[in-house]
């Protein structure tokens, strides 16, 4: 056995242990695009007995990286006893704000309820007692992350052997955040009698350990859509009573989840009089538009750009992300950094406002060119041409599935009411600017409403009222699926909406 230490804290490990998956077992440290060395994002300071740089490395990194002990942790392999430092692990930052809509209170619960929302980065939670008011929230980042930072790469793993492995981290982060938020309420965990956990078709897939092979490839075919409770103990909640219900809301369909579900729940949308849009600007860049006695829905596979992921600088909306971006008088770009520390990345709040100020700084055509390449938006976050084009691919399929929506339902722009935006990126984001790059649609800036955690706000409903459990397990079987791999709208939409 060899002794790995990581940040400060000894391992044994067996030789020729890979320094990036002990490092994610053990320190959480992020996988995102899964150990396969593509994103350069599993930095760490690395000294002692370990394999020397591979080509790879050698290409990302650069020399003075490398002589600092640099590395690209999932291409390391330790042979001997060394040391691992990496930059840490930041805690998650999701806006849960926003009262619950009006709704019949009738609780699904009889001491304390917890609303769930397992999303592919963070996991968000509310606690309510038994008279629908709020005892306390709370969020994590998803550990999942450790196996990659979006749910393609996560089902890779999984068909790779580690399907346990990723339902044992889901469950494990949803117990810790239920016991926590439990203490801070001063109440037994055990007190906790009614669960609702949302979250999309693949999330929910992983935490019940059903599957995922089928949602790998064409027909993209769900073992579950789920819209039903199960006990605590057969998803491993193991924190709770064995036989404490837990609710798992309706799917629609392998790309359009529970999650987006319980955000039309929290928009009203289906109830009101007039045309309503909803999206999620996310990897899957789902999209709902209510229109007469219809609702429509797309998956856009959008990609994780505007989560950090693709973007050589990109990360999450954690501490050190530039998140907001402006053009000043002299054509510099000034910046808002999260924590007020020295920027280490750029987030998808960040990224859309740098494009739009590039954009009118000259410094990007209309076609996406950068003349200089790469931009400096602040020492030492840049932005790359290739950044550029996968920002393109990600604002396009979102704004062409919302036109292609519009055009199943024979209407325009100038029909809709208003424009939901749903996700904790949603909450932070300059809608103007969203506009000004192409992300949306730009006549409807001015009716667009931020939602905030859409899908947790649904979820919490769906628990202090059972009559609208029922309405949306019914709303969701009839939403009708827009498919677009092969809609010619939608690819002649995409086309168009690439450039700036």
């Amino acid at each position: 056995m060899i002794t790995v230490t990581i940040n400060g804290k000894k391992y044994e490990a067996e030789p020729g242990v890979c320094l990036g998956m002990l490092a994610a077992e053990k320190a959480g440290a992020a996988l995102i695009c899964g150990g396969h060395g593509k994103c350069g994002k599993c930095r760490g300071v690395v000294a002692g007995g370990v394999s020397e740089p591979t080509d790879r490395e050698r290409a990302i990194l650069t020399d003075g990286e490398l002589r600092r002990g640099v590395r690209l942790l999932c291409r390391v392999y330790a042979y001997g006893d060394c040391t691992v430092t990496t930059g840490g692990v930041p805690d998650g930052q999701i806006r849960t704000d926003g009262e619950l809509p009006a709704h019949e209170h009738a609780p699904a619960f009889s001491s304390l309820g917890a609303a769930v929302d397992v999303g592919t980065t963070t996991i968000a939670a509310r606690l309510y007692r038994k008279d629908g008011t709020q005892a306390t929230e709370k969020s994590s980042l998803n550990p999942q992350r450790s196996y990659g930072g979006d749910v393609v790469t996560r089902m890779e793993a999984a068909l790779a052997g580690h399907a346990a492995a990723l339902a044992a981290a889901v469950r494990g982060a949803v117990c810790e955040l239920l016991c926590d938020m439990a203490a801070q309420a001063g109440a037994d965990v055990r007190q906790i009698d009614g669960v609702v956990i949302t979250g999309n078709t693949v999330m929910l897939h992983f935490l019940t350990l059903t599957d995922t092979e089928p949602l790998t490839h064409a027909p993209f075919a769900v073992r579950r859509l789920f819209g039903e409770t199960v006990s605590a103990a057969s998803i491993g909640l193991d924190a709770l009573l064995p036989d404490a219900p837990v609710y798992l809301p309706s799917c629609v369909s392998a790309f359009v989840g529970a999650d987006t579900v319980t955000a039309v729940a929290a928009s009203e949308m289906i109830d009101n009089d007039g045309v309503f849009l909803l999206t999620d600007i996310g990897t899957n860049g789902e999209t709902v538009l209510k229109y007469g006695g219809e609702v429509y829905a797309c998956s856009t596979a959008a990609g994780p750009a505007f989560e950090g992921a693709g973007i050589s600088m990109g990360m999450g909306g954690t501490t050190g992300a530039i998140d907001r971006v402006r053009l000043l008088p002299d054509g510099a770009l000034g910046v808002h950094v999260i924590g007020d520390v020295p920027p280490t990345g750029i987030c998808g709040s960040g990224l859309v406002d740098a494009l739009s100020a590039l954009c009118e700084a000259g410094a990007i055509d209309e076609t996406g060119f950068m003349e200089d390449d790469p931009v400096t938006v602040e020492e030492p976050v840049v932005i790359t041409q290739n950044d550029v084009r996968a920002a393109q691919l990600a604002k396009s399929a979102i704004h062409a599935g919302i036109r292609t929506l519009l055009h199943t339902a024979g209407i325009g722009c100038d029909s809709v009411d208003a424009l939901y935006i749903a996700g904790g990126f949603g909450s932070y984001l300059d809608v103007k600017n969203a506009g000004r790059i192409g992300l949306i649609p730009s006549e409807l800036v001015p009716r667009v409403r931020v939602l905030g955690n859409a899908a947790l706000t649904g979820a919490s409903l769906l628990l202090l009222s059972l009559p609208l459990r029922q309405k949306y397990e019914e709303a969701a079987r009839k939403i009708k699926l827009v498919e677009l791999a092969s809609n010619p709208v939608f690819a002649a939409e995409y086309m168009e909406r690439m450039m700036f």
